[in-house]
């Protein structure tokens, strides 16, 4: 996602610090199909893009150019210049790594699926998904989470792509997000929407689906009370358990 004024302003407006670090993220189109779709391989990308550890044996990143080290030297860089913003907050008394309990990692379509795969393996204080998590043919998803899984928080357009394609439905499913309310429409349902993980809007994009893709982080008149929902919500305020979607495809290898 480039940068988005309009939800960082809503973001600072929650009173939440907000970066937006860049980091190896063009791997996707340099890996073969063959053994992209293997099912095991594109979380194992992700997490290295995302940590600079070695997790892939089809990439290289270097640690400094990982997500967290480019972030750590962004808080590091801000605490110093901008004393004033409280930026040392965020860091270890050392400051050799980042307080993750008090990071939100969030993003769209790519940068949600990653967001979400990173927080399999850090423990954070919340992932809110834009449009995503892909990877549809993974099983990442359904891995132990270091971060509770009431603190990963989605939404989307019915129709985006990856809606459509059940892309999204399967992996809040696997991500266990069902335990904690059924899926609610923003159109249709007043803040807290019922203290779900799941949210989607049916809004008017001329059936256009990339528009429908990056609708949700466009218009802040229209989306604040989403946004701040997703942000701020306390995580501890859950909706009640609902049974696995059946119109869900859960094998999307043939479709």
């Amino acid at each position: 996602m480039g940068h988005n004024q309009q939800l960082f302003e809503s973001i600072a407006s929650y009173g939440l610090h907000d970066i937006q670090p860049h980091y190896a993220n063009g791997w996707f189109s340099k890996i073969e199909a063959e053994a992209r779709d293997r099912g095991k391989v594109l979380g194992d990308i992700r997490l290295e893009a995302a940590t600079g550890d070695d997790h892939s044996p089809l990439v290289s990143i270097p640690k400094h150019d990982g997500a967290a080290a480019r972030s750590l030297h962004f808080v590091k860089w801000l605490a110093e210049n901008h004393p004033k913003g409280n930026w040392q907050q965020f860091l270890t008394d050392d400051q050799s790594d980042l307080l993750w309990d008090k990071v939100i990692l969030s993003g769209i379509s790519h940068g949600s699926t990653t967001a979400a795969r990173w927080a399999k393996h850090q423990k954070v204080a919340r992932v809110v998904m834009f449009s995503g998590p892909r990877d549809q043919l993974e099983s990442w998803q359904g891995l132990e989470s270091a971060t509770p899984a009431n603190r990963y928080f989605g939404f989307t357009h019915i129709l985006d792509g990856g809606w459509t394609g059940d892309h999204y439905c399967r992996s809040w499913q696997m991500l266990g997000l069902a335990e904690f309310g059924s899926i609610v429409n923003v159109d249709e349902t007043q803040k807290p929407f019922s203290h779900s993980r799941r949210l989607i809007t049916n809004c008017d994009v001329q059936e256009n689906s990339s528009r429908a893709h990056s609708i949700v982080v466009r218009g802040r008149e229209k989306w604040d009370r989403v946004w701040s929902y997703l942000f701020t919500h306390p995580v501890n305020q859950v909706g009640d358990p609902v049974p696995s979607d059946p119109n869900c495809t859960m094998d999307l290898r043939n479709k």
